[in-house]
């Protein structure tokens, strides 16, 4: 057995060594194959490994140009033409041994689009048998000499403009003017000079330091440093005064209406280096500018267009080869939009020192004509740029200007009532001719409730029904009311008319009535029932809800983007609803303004009919304790008119501004 053994092991072990061996060779085969090696070649181009290409070029080749030279040359023209992809399809070629040619195709994808392209290229062995690539410039381009050159030529897009309904121009490629310096025309006091240029500018010395020191900066070039509108004439003469300053005309993106859009518009800046990398197959580069907020941003593909490019090659005196590819520039589109300027800036105006918001819509088309967020910036600042204690001044604010209050949610108190009594109604929980009993200014259903209890501002004479309870928001009736509808109706009430869903306008956040999945608790629902609790709302949902209560029961659906035939209306939910419970509000919203006693018969206009609801929500984690209110007032035109108008309106503090009534104060400047 012993003697058998053995020759079987030593059969084995060399077998082994054998394997070893033969895929040593076929492995070294493959390496010194020239198709392989030109491969190999190509396939670095991409992630920019110019040493190892270098490595697979022939002797000769690397004595008429050095590694340096060589990567300079391939990093110039790749980077400048942008390729972001190449390969390579390799045809039948003759192996004499020694050397061998090889025709190939390339294709690659560059800032010019689609490059396509046949070749040829040397390959011969070294001192040790191995293939390397005899190259020239040629094998970047086929009419690319060793002394020419590639150059790109580009054709920026001009950026749509952003236009209210009426044509009026609200963010378009405007006039700024350029404040530079030329070096040479500072003076004996430069260091003096640059200080007064920088605090005109609120600037950092160093930073205009830095613009100044850069390499192709001579002593009478123009050297840019910031950006200022052109009526900014007072900062101008200022600056005039100081040696070196020169002033420009350049064009950029200008705001017209600055603060009173700038929550619509949004802004755009450069590109950075994270949304280059997101954005790297839709032709950005890093001098492009991108749309950061607003419709700048949700219209950014339609609004930014197409770059014209051109990649070619020009031999040693400049003069044109032969054209390599080119993309047409295409501009960006304008998007028009259903805003009211005249309104927006009315409204904007009459807000602008408070924190709140207004939205405007037509409550038969779903137009939206305003969108006002109060405090609010200057989206210009951001295309003339700000310094960091600028930005840090506009950030930090406590008044947060940069937050748009109209997309977020908010508590919206007693203006959600007519929104119960709706849902009570169409489910037929609810009848207008319900009437609860109770007295005095607060109320608990039994000793289940401990100490928890529901109060109500007014006392009011009469029966304890729908119609007199909207009439003088009390709490209570719709507590009660809620309590009768119960949980389960009611959530699905909310749910029917998008609570907890998007509603696909503006990135508007969700409205949401609990902060978990369902409303639990007993105390939690009656509270719903009149505007509080986990209610959260958001004001362009909350104008579609009501206008219902003029669409018979149909919600419309809000929309920014203008259309030319806005005369079938697209609804959010249809029969959200019955059309008598919409009716039935409807009338009952007239009369909190046209009664007497109606908490918002200060709204009342002789020459209109509006159906409206007053309401002021209360900020605090606990009933006893003090907080921050919101004053809220909702209105619509019920009669018919060419002026069709629904209005949705909040504003903190509430305690120390009047709330609904400092609203209602500003929004009847829109009837008179």
């Amino acid at each position: 057995m012993k003697k058998i053994i053995i020759p079987l092991i030593v059969l084995v072990v060399l077998m082994a060594i054998g394997g070893v061996v033969a895929f040593y060779v076929y492995d070294n085969m493959q390496a010194n194959n020239p198709e392989n090696v030109l491969k190999d070649y190509f396939s670095y181009i991409e992630n920019g490994e110019y040493d190892k290409m270098y490595e697979l070029l022939s002797n000769s080749s690397k004595e008429k140009i050095n590694l340096e030279d060589f990567t300079t040359r391939n990093k110039n023209i790749y980077d400048g033409i942008s390729l972001s992809s190449i390969s390579i399809d390799t045809k039948e070629y003759e192996d004499n041994n020694s050397n061998v040619e090889i025709p190939y195709n390339v294709t690659m994808e560059t800032s010019a689009g689609k490059v396509d392209f046949s070749n040829k290229t040397s390959l011969t062995k070294d001192e040790n048998k191995e293939f390397k690539i005899d190259w020239s410039s040629e094998m970047i381009f086929p009419e690319l000499k060793d002394d020419y050159k590639v150059r790109v030529s580009k054709n920026n897009a001009i950026r749509g403009c952003i236009l209210d309904r009426n044509g009026v121009y609200l963010a378009e490629q405007g006039s700024v003017s350029s404040i530079g310096i030329v070096p040479g025309k500072l003076g004996e006091n430069r260091d003096e000079n640059i200080a007064k240029i920088a605090e005109i500018l609120n600037l950092s010395v160093e930073s205009i330091n830095k613009d100044l020191s850069s390499s192709w900066v001579k002593e009478d070039s123009f050297v840019p440093i910031k950006k200022v509108s052109v009526n900014d004439s007072e900062i101008k003469e200022k600056l005039l005064q100081v040696p070196g300053v020169k002033i420009s005309s350049a064009t950029d993106r200008v705001y017209n209406y600055g603060e009173a859009v700038a929550h619509i518009t949004g802004y755009v800046q450069s590109i950075t280096a994270e949304e280059l990398e997101k954005n790297k197959d839709k032709g950005y580069n890093s001098n492009s500018v991108i749309g950061k907020k607003g419709i700048e941003k949700l219209y950014e593909d339609k609004l930014r267009g197409s770059d014209g490019v051109e990649i070619y090659i020009v031999d040693s005196q400049n003069n044109r080869v032969s054209t390599i590819a080119q993309k047409e520039v295409k501009n960006g589109e304008d998007v028009k939009l259903t805003i009211d300027i005249n309104i927006q800036n009315k409204l904007y105006e009459q807000l602008k020192d408070d924190k709140g918001f207004f939205v405007v819509m037509n409550p038969k088309s779903g137009e939206l004509l305003a969108l006002v967020s109060t405090p609010s910036y200057d989206a210009n600042k951001f295309i003339y740029g700000m310094s960091n204690d600028e930005w840090k001044e506009l950030s930090e604010n406590e008044n947060n200007p940069m937050y748009t209050r109209f997309l977020q949610t908010w508590c919206p108190g007693s203006t959600f009532k007519p929104v119960t009594g709706a849902i009570g109604l169409t489910s037929g929980k609810l009848t207008e001719n319900d009437e609860f009993n109770y007295s005095g200014l607060s109320w608990k259903k039994d000793s289940s409730w401990g100490n928890y209890e529901i109060t109500t501002l007014t006392a009011y004479s009469g029966a304890k029904n729908l119609r007199n309870a909207l009439i003088h928001s009390d709490n209570i009736f719709f507590a009660q009311a809620a309590l009768q509808i119960g949980s389960s109706e009611l959530m699905n009430g909310l749910n029917k008319i998008k609570f907890n869903e998007n509603i696909d306008v503006f990135n508007a956040s969700k409205s949401k009535y609990a902060t978990g999945e369902k409303i639990e608790k007993e105390t939690l629902l009656a509270d719903t029932g009149y505007g509080q609790g986990e209610l959260l709302v958001n004001p362009i949902h909350m104008a579609s809800i009501y206008s219902a209560f003029v669409n018979e029961g149909n919600m419309i659906k809000p929309y920014l983007e203008y259309k030319e035939d806005n005369t079938t209306p697209e609804y959010l939910v249809e029969n959200a609803f019955s059309v008598e419970a919409a009716n039935i509000i409807k009338d009952d919203l007239i009369q909190v303004i046209e009664n007497p006693e109606g908490t918002a018969n200060d709204m009342k206009i002789s020459n209109r009919t509006l159906a409206g609801k007053t309401g002021t929500a209360e900020l605090k984690t606990a009933k006893d304790e003090e907080g921050d209110t919101l004053g809220w007032f909702d209105c619509v035109t019920v009669d018919e008119n060419e002026n069709q108008l629904l209005i949705i309106s909040m504003v903190e503090n509430a305690k120390t501004n009047g709330g609904s009534h400092y609203l209602i104060k500003k929004i009847r400047t829109l009837f008179e």
